[in-house]
């Protein structure tokens, strides 16, 4: 499923205009990513949740040249299934 066929799915399951699905959507995903910008955890109780975790700085290696390279450290998201979802899929 793709962003559209969601949009398509969320506006036929709530009975509203696509439009006011697809900016439903885009409002959903905007504040989930400026919750995570902030270093804040998004939490839906029974769906999952989202954090930010620190990747350190490490060293790594060109499978091509085995030159020695370095990583720079970054912020990573995590998503973590909630009990309901993960019953759902098993």
């Amino acid at each position: 499923m793709n962003k559209s066929d969601l949009i398509d799915a969320m506006a036929e399951d709530a009975g509203i205009a696509k439009a006011s699905a697809k900016k439903a959507l885009e409002s959903f995903l905007s504040n989930v990513e400026g919750s995570l910008k902030e270093g804040n955890r998004v939490s839906l109780v029974g769906f999952g949740s989202w954090s930010v975790s620190k990747r350190e700085a490490r060293e790594g290696r060109n499978p091509r040249t085995n030159e020695t390279i370095n990583i720079p450290a970054k912020n990573v998201v995590k998503f973590k299934a909630g009990a309901d979802l993960s019953k759902a899929v098993n």
